[in-house]
């Protein structure tokens, strides 16, 4: 008898089959996860050590930059009590579950012809509704949305993680073995001290570190379109220097960013030529200088 049955309620033959069918259950899930995630080339875990940074802006806007760009993307969107990816892309399509069998790959949501997305919001009737998880429902769905959803090959897989290193980025890194970290921070030094403990979480893991991303790195005045620096500027890339990691590039504050993930369509990516469309132009350029990848598929379309 295995350990996990000793510890079961019962120790009756049922109670032996149904431990027997979740390890097979597992073994399919695991034989998923590994021919979904051989067929991505590059996958980015953006994360970040405290809430209200812009974590789900940049990670928005990665994805859809990388998209622009002709590259084959996916984004998926774990923080699970918080998803707002859908809302940022003014992505409004639900899947509804019908009676009968569940195909073996569901379709994400097709933001255009490069960019697929999943998020929790997808599967549900109704998006106000709060979700009231513990941690092995938080595991099952984030190994669901790699393994069970159809996402053909890409290039870039982007995944937006809630703050902190809790149950969802630490269940990423043990499904994604070669996942690539990128972490967001403010300049303000107690935004910083959170990025410290990601970077160790990161470490402890050998996670790769793609580099630090510095979001409200200073105000564009719409004025005189000169930088005024609110929350100060220049924190991420002390840490950066602090712990050898790349600096991938700083985003200065501009209102048009908030109000373009307000209204679902994300600012940084419009091509507007802005202060901040610059500086995520410079992000993505870093991003796939370190993370490269061959366009044959998208050759092939052009």
């Amino acid at each position: 008898m295995s350990d996990s049955c000793k510890t079961c309620p019962s120790k009756s033959e049922n109670a032996k089959g149904s431990c027997g069918a979740a390890k097979v259950a597992r073994t399919m899930q695991d034989l998923g996860l590994q021919s979904t995630l051989g067929k991505i080339k590059r996958k980015i875990l953006v994360m970040s050590g405290k809430g209200g940074v812009g974590n789900s802006t940049v990670a928005t806007n990665i994805a859809m930059g990388l998209a622009k760009r002709n590259y084959q993307v996916g984004l998926i969107d774990v923080d699970l009590h918080g998803p707002d990816i859908c809302r940022m892309l003014d992505l409004k399509e639900k899947l509804y579950t019908e009676k009968e069998e569940k195909p073996k790959l569901l379709p994400p949501m097709n933001y255009d012809e490069n960019l697929k997305v999943i998020s929790l919001e997808y599967l549900m009737e109704n998006r106000d509704e709060a979700i009231i998880w513990r941690g092995p429902l938080k595991i099952k769905a984030i190994r669901q949305f790699i393994g069970e959803i159809d996402w053909g090959p890409l290039d870039y897989l982007v995944i937006d993680a809630p703050p902190g290193t809790g149950d969802e980025p630490l269940s990423v890194a043990q499904t994604i073995k070669d996942v690539n970290a990128l972490i967001v921070t403010t300049p303000q030094e107690v935004a910083l001290a959170d990025v410290r403990k990601s970077i160790s979480f990161c470490r402890h893991l050998k996670i790769n570190i793609l580099g630090i991303v510095e979001n409200m790195s200073g105000f564009i005045c719409p004025h005189c379109s000169q930088p005024v620096d609110i929350f100060g500027t220049g924190g991420g890339k002390k840490v950066a220097l602090e712990y050898t990691l790349r600096f991938l590039g700083r985003v200065p504050m501009d209102p048009k960013v908030v109000m373009g993930g307000d209204s679902g369509r994300p600012y940084l990516s419009s091509g507007a030529g802005t202060v901040a469309t610059k500086a995520f132009d410079e992000i993505l350029d870093n991003i796939v200088t370190e993370l490269p990848v061959k366009k044959e598929l998208n050759s092939i379309k052009s």
